[in-house]
């Protein structure tokens, strides 16, 4: 039985929504709330399989919901369900720890599917919100010099092309000199260059670096 919590400040919609889940053979909704405070109050309480959230509601957005969820150490996973579909609030929605995000458009097989899914430990987006991903994540590959690197690497590329050590940009990351070193091993075999020194040029080149700096 898959245990679900609703939160969303739209009476009707979220009582349309809950008609569609407890119909369905294996979900139970044990709660809906109408404002952030009171999802958490009910996640806590219950401790639910999934929760479906919208983002902007009284009382916190479902984002800090998500968080604080995750904060207390709760099992729940979560399936954003909301009308914004803008890429910071998808991306927000990630960074915060939801499994899901789909649109409050989509018809209920498919939000039945999204809430299986993300039950399953799944990660699923709607087919517009997916589409908006990968536009998003193609532009930043794009406008990157080096898209093969991570985000991480490429702050570590940054700093190294600036003449940091090792132990300094690892403090100034907050992480250990032994995930530096690895992030450095990574950059050399993924600019194909066979030092450090090579691949301070292959940065500068690119206009990476800015001011040099000591450490």
């Amino acid at each position: 039985m898959i245990r679900l919590i609703l939160a969303d400040d739209h009476p009707m919609f979220v009582s349309g929504l809950r008609a569609v889940l407890d119909a369905e053979p294996g979900m139970t909704v044990v709660g809906v709330a109408a404002t952030g405070a009171d999802a958490l109050r009910l996640a806590v309480e219950h401790r639910p399989d999934v929760a479906v959230l919208d983002v902007n509601m009284p009382g916190g957005d479902g984002l800090t919901v998500i968080a604080r969820m995750g904060a207390a150490g709760l099992p729940t996973r979560s399936l954003i369900l909301t009308m914004y579909d803008d890429d910071e609030n998808v991306l927000a929605a990630l960074r915060a720890g939801a499994r899901g995000y789909a649109l409050k458009g989509t018809g209920g097989e498919e939000i039945v599917a999204a809430v299986r899914a993300v039950a399953r430990g799944e990660a699923v987006f709607g087919a517009g919100v997916a589409a908006q991903m990968l536009a998003h994540f193609a532009r930043v590959a794009t406008a990157s010099p080096f898209p093969q690197l991570t985000e991480r690497e490429h702050e570590v590329l940054e700093l190294v092309a600036r003449g940091l050590g090792n132990a300094a940009i690892a403090h100034r990351l907050g992480v250990s000199a032994k995930t530096v070193r690895n992030h450095v091993s990574n950059i050399l075999a993924k600019l194909h260059v066979a030092d450090r020194s090579a691949a301070i040029v292959r940065a500068r080149e690119a206009g990476l670096g800015g001011p040099h700096e000591s450490g």
